[in-house]
């Protein structure tokens, strides 16, 4: 019989002091500021017979690192369609609507992101967390949620499932059988 659980892990290391500013259009946006996000982590697993699904050590330590990636800086989205980014030896420079926002290199993080948004930090840390696929076939790994929030009441969360993962994985599959 398959059991399986839900693991919560939400630690007081999980969380980053960073500033941002969201892009609403490619006229609008708000002003520089920022937050102390905190991040939490569901995963939903198999528990194995000696009632244990895996040491969550592994993965406290994998965020609390991602964490501390981009904490107290100031991170600038890379795939934003309205922000463009130009640098020199020291500086970058956000191009927004005409203005042109100067931030000293050391105290920028640049994100393969769209946008700075909560929603856009979850896919992030997600992504990160679920590079190593082995890891989430070894610890059967079903399903896991990374949700950041801004402030109390307010996050976004992004989702990963092994199913939907492996439907993709299939239709890749039938795709090139068919060519």
């Amino acid at each position: 019989m398959s059991r399986t659980t839900i693991i919560e892990l939400s630690k007081e290391s999980f969380k980053f002091s960073a500033g941002h500013f969201t892009i609403f259009s490619k006229t609008e946006r708000e002003n520089l500021h920022g937050h102390n996000f905190n991040v939490s982590v569901s995963f939903v697993a198999e528990v194995s017979e000696n009632g244990i699904c895996f040491d969550y050590g592994i993965f406290k330590s994998k965020i609390t690192s991602i964490c501390q990636e981009l904490n107290e800086t100031f991170i600038l989205p890379t795939n934003s369609p309205f922000l463009s980014i130009e640098t020199t030896d020291d500086s970058y420079y956000a191009i927004f609507n005409g203005e042109v926002i100067p931030f000293l290199k050391r105290d920028v993080t640049l994100l393969p992101i769209s946008n700075t948004t909560v929603e856009e930090f979850a896919r992030y840390i997600l992504e990160k967390i679920v590079s190593n696929k082995n890891e989430f076939e070894k610890y059967q790994i079903l399903e896991m949620i990374v949700k950041v929030s801004s402030v109390h009441g307010q996050s976004g969360a992004y989702t990963w499932k092994k199913q939907q993962n492996i439907e993709i994985l299939n239709n890749i599959l039938s795709t090139i059988k068919d060519v």
